[in-house]
């Protein structure tokens, strides 16, 4: 990972029913907006959207197994 800040879960953590916005697969990456709003990814899609993320400000959340 580049410049994204990683924090442990804000509030419950991901679970199998937490899907990716983008494709449906299992979410991985929570990503909380400055502005409001809440997106889930898979590592794939959060990977492809990872600069607009930090661009964005976001906080980033994901279990540590995934930090790895």
């Amino acid at each position: 990972m580049s410049d994204v800040t990683t924090t442990p879960p804000i509030s419950t953590p991901l679970t199998a029913a937490d899907r990716c916005d983008r494709c449906g697969a299992a979410a991985r990456v929570r990503a909380d907006l400055p502005a409001g709003g809440l997106l889930l990814f898979c590592r794939h899609h959060f990977t492809e959207h990872e600069a607009r993320l930090v661009d964005l400000g976001a906080t980033v959340s994901m279990p540590s197994e995934e930090l790895v």
